[in-house]
C-alpha cells in the first residue's frame, strides 16, 4: 500500500491508539484485559516497561476497579487513561456516573463489542449505546488515522470543558486492523496539547471536597450544570476539530458530524463507525446510476448534533438510519433519537443490521437506502 507521507507507519489500529495515548502522556493508566480492547493496554504496558513512557501503570482486578483508579487519580490532578469494552463496559457502569457527576476529564477508548448473552466477542454498539445516559462524550471513529487523532482531540476537549470522554472503536472490524497512519511526534503535540493543568484538584495545601452527598435542593442544580456543560462541548469539539485541521491538515466534517456528497441529495443514509467505509462506497455505486444519494456520519454520538443535523438534512426528503444496536422493547437508539429532532416531513426508516459482528455489507446498505420512504419504518437486515 502507498504511504502517505514519510510520517506514516502501518499499524494496527489498536496500537495507533496506543501511540496516540503515549503522545498525551497520562500520568496514569489503569486497565483490567477485554477482548477485543486488551491489544490497546498491552501495548501502553510494553512502552512503560521499556521505559518510552513515563507513567504509573495499575494491574487492577476488574474494569470497575479500573476506572475507580483513574477517578481517584484524576481528583488528585493526573491525567489518566484507560480502556474497556462490552461487559467491562457495563461492570464500569456505575463509575461511569460518578466520573461524569465529578467533572473529571478522562479519556477512554472503547473497542465496541456486543453484551452477552449469548456471549459474542464480536462488535456492535450495545455496549456504548447502553450507557449513552451516563454523562460521557462519545466520539465514534471511522478509521485508524481517526482514531490515533481523536485519542489526542479527546483529552484537549475532556481538559476544557471538564468532562470525561468515550473514543470509540468498532471492535476488531477496526481495532485490529492495519492501515497506514500519520504520526505526530512529541514537539509538534506540545504546541497543540499543554501539559495537564487541572481547574480543581485534591490537595492538602487548599483542601476541597469533591464529591460529597448532594441533598433534595441542590441535586437538580449539579444536573443541570452537568447538562449544560455536555451542550456546550458540541462548539468546543468544533473548535478543536478546527485547530487540529489547521494544525496537521486533518479534520473530521466539524467535528461532530461529516457529510458525503451531500450538496444535492434527497436520500441519505446516516450511519456511524467503521461502517461508513462501506457506505461511501454505496453512494459512489449509486451517484454512478444518477441516484441523488448521500451520508451523514455521525461522529459525536453525545452531545447529539442536532442543529448541525437539522441543517444537513434541509433538502432531504428521506432517511435510512443504520444502528448497530437495539433498545429491547422499543427501537434502535439513534433512530429513535433522530426521529424526535428532526422535520416530520421527512420519510425516516431504521434499519437495525451488524448485531454481535454481523458484516455490514454493501448490499446491505444498498437494499436500506432503496427501501427509505416504504411503510415499515423499522427493519433488520
Amino acid at each position: 500500500m502507498k504511504r502517505c507521507n514519510p510520517n506514516a507507519k502501518m499499524i494496527e489500529c489498536s496500537r495507533a491508539i496506543a501511540e496516540a495515548v503515549k503522545l498525551c502522556k497520562p500520568d496514569v493508566i489503569a486497565a483490567y484485559p477485554i477482548t477485543p480492547q486488551t491489544h490497546i493496554v498491552e501495548d501502553l504496558a510494553k512502552m512503560i516497561a521499556n521505559g518510552d513512557l513515563n507513567s504509573e501503570y495499575l494491574r487492577v482486578e476488574s474494569e470497575h476497579s479500573a476506572l475507580s483508579a483513574c477517578i481517584g487519580a484524576q481528583a488528585t490532578g493526573s491525567r489518566t487513561f484507560t480502556a474497556t469494552n462490552s461487559q467491562g463496559l457495563a461492570l464500569m457502569s456505575e463509575m461511569l456516573y460518578v466520573a461524569s457527576g465529578m467533572r473529571l476529564p478522562i479519556v477512554m477508548a472503547i473497542s465496541n463489542r456486543a453484551l452477552s448473552s449469548p456471549i459474542n466477542i464480536w462488535n456492535d454498539h450495545s455496549d456504548t449505546m447502553s450507557v449513552r445516559d451516563s454523562g460521557w462524550i462519545q466520539l465514534h471513529c471511522e478509521s485508524s488515522q481517526e482514531a490515533f487523532d481523536t485519542i489526542i482531540q479527546a483529552y484537549k476537549i475532556a481538559e476544557e470543558i471538564n468532562l470525561p470522554v468515550m473514543v470509540c472503536v468498532d471492535g476488531f472490524t477496526l481495532s485490529h486492523l492495519w492501515e497506514p497512519v500519520e504520526m505526530i511526534n512529541e514537539d509538534q503535540i506540545k504546541t497543540f496539547l499543554p501539559p495537564y493543568c487541572p481547574k480543581f484538584k485534591l490537595e492538602t495545601e487548599n483542601p476541597i471536597t469533591l464529591g460529597p452527598i448532594g441533598y433534595p435542593f441542590c441535586y437538580q442544580g449539579f444536573k443541570e450544570k452537568q447538562h449544560k456543560a455536555m451542550l456546550d462541548s458540541s462548539q468546543i469539539i468544533k473548535k478543536i476539530n478546527k485547530e487540529f485541521l489547521d494544525r496537521f491538515g486533518r479534520g473530521y466534517g466539524d467535528g461532530l458530524i461529516e457529510l458525503y456528497r451531500m450538496d444535492d441529495a434527497k436520500k441519505a443514509i446516516v450511519i456511524m463507525g467503521s461502517a461508513c467505509g462501506t457506505a461511501r462506497e454505496v453512494i459512489d455505486k449509486l451517484r454512478e446510476k444518477k441516484e441523488k444519494v448521500g451520508m451523514i456520519k455521525i461522529k459525536s454520538f453525545r452531545p447529539l448534533p442536532v442543529n448541525e443535523l437539522k441543517k444537513a438534512c434541509e433538502r432531504i426528503r428521506g432517511l435510512a438510519i443504520i444502528d448497530r444496536a437495539i433498545s429491547l422493547g422499543n427501537n434502535a437508539p439513534l433512530y429513535t433519537e433522530l426521529k424526535a429532532v428532526l422535520p416530520e416531513n421527512i420519510k425516516i426508516n431504521s434499519f437495525i443490521t451488524g448485531l454481535g459482528g454481523k458484516d455490514v455489507t454493501m448490499q446491505i446498505l444498498e437494499e436500506a437506502i432503496k427501501k427509505i420512504g416504504q411503510k415499515k419504518e423499522v427493519e433488520f437486515l
